[in-house]
């Protein structure tokens, strides 16, 4: 379904002046082609190994490509295009396993090849001005929730929605995971839908995530605390909202240490996060530099996600929750 989005953002950038052409489309359900190749006018696939078929025989152009089929088909897709010589930005999350997420960034490298991972909130106004804010931060506090959707039930609910907080917070934080403890449960699918999570740093500092796809309301919120500073992240208004507080002296009043609070709300350019992020895979295309997203930092959002799977699994043996799902 995402890569209808994919196809319209191109399609836009192309009739917008930007130099790059919609080349070719694979789509495997063969009664969809003929619509398809009518709505985009290029030639549509049923597999990848047609599409390369052509491609290495000349027929059509194609240097770089997204990947946006179900998880557990990353691997085989991404493999074979890099294989030949065509960058990938792939949908998140990176492979569906850590072995396939290295040997998919070793392949790159192999090849000399563009790998981008989709972590499109990367690419949100609203985070790109938090960036510049950090200061050792402490604690973390992340919120995502969404209405039920049929939509990506091939991968729970830490795989398809939290992972985007965990990649941000990653890139925050700046320290390798220490400890991890979590809870979910499968509610409208067989797959966990709704999970908490509490992450410590070797540095100190604590993130807690929650994640629901099975919520009445969709929110989706980033909010850390650093010295002297608070900061929250919407990420769907991209607002952000910082709060200053002056260093203390011991003998202030609380009159006065609340006089001291400086309330920002910058200024942010909004933007649509998905096109930010192929624009930018687009100029590491053209000038082979490494992309904001790389494969490594794709395959360190997938490990941490595995290991709150790993754990949501521990408390579900633990707390005896095994006979509600069977």
């Amino acid at each position: 379904m995402f890569g209808r989005n994919h196809l319209r953002v191109y399609r836009t950038l192309q009739q917008s002046g930007v130099p790059v052409a919609l080349s070719a489309i694979v789509e495997a359900d063969r009664l969809r082609t003929a619509a398809l190749e009518q709505e985009w006018g290029v030639p549509v696939y049923t597999s990848t190994e047609a599409c390369l078929a052509d491609f290495q025989s000349g027929k059509i152009q194609i240097n770089a490509a997204s990947v946006c089929v179900p998880t557990v088909a990353h691997f085989q897709i991404a493999s074979a295009l890099l294989s030949v010589g065509i960058d990938a930005l792939i949908e998140k999350p990176i492979a569906a396993s850590l072995e396939e997420a290295d040997r998919l960034t070793t392949l790159a490298d192999r090849h000399q090849r563009i790998l981008q991972v989709g972590h499109l909130e990367r690419f949100n106004p609203a985070v790109t001005a938090a960036h510049s804010q950090l200061n050792v931060p402490m604690f973390f506090e992340a919120h995502r929730l969404s209405v039920f959707s049929p939509r990506s039930l091939d991968v729970d609910v830490v795989l398809d929605l939290m992972i985007h907080d965990l990649d941000i917070v990653l890139t925050f934080a700046q320290s390798p995971v220490s400890q991890v403890h979590a809870v979910g449960l499968p509610i409208l699918s067989p797959k966990v839908d709704i999970a908490n999570v509490r992450v410590e740093f070797e540095s100190g500092c604590v993130a807690n995530f929650t994640a629901s796809r099975v919520s009445t309301e969709r929110v989706r919120k980033l909010r850390f605390f650093q010295p002297h500073q608070y900061v929250s992240i919407d990420y769907a208004r991209q607002d952000l909202l910082i709060i200053n507080v002056a260093a203390k002296s011991a003998d202030q009043s609380l009159e006065s240490i609340s006089a001291g609070l400086g309330i920002q709300k910058p200024q942010i350019a909004p933007g649509e996060p998905l096109r930010l992020e192929i624009e930018s895979f687009l100029e590491s295309v053209r000038s082979r530099r490494q992309p904001v997203v790389s494969g490594r930092d794709g395959s360190a959002a997938l490990k941490l996600a595995l290991e709150i799977n790993a754990a949501i699994a521990e408390h579900s043996r633990r707390a005896g929750l095994d006979r509600y799902t069977a």
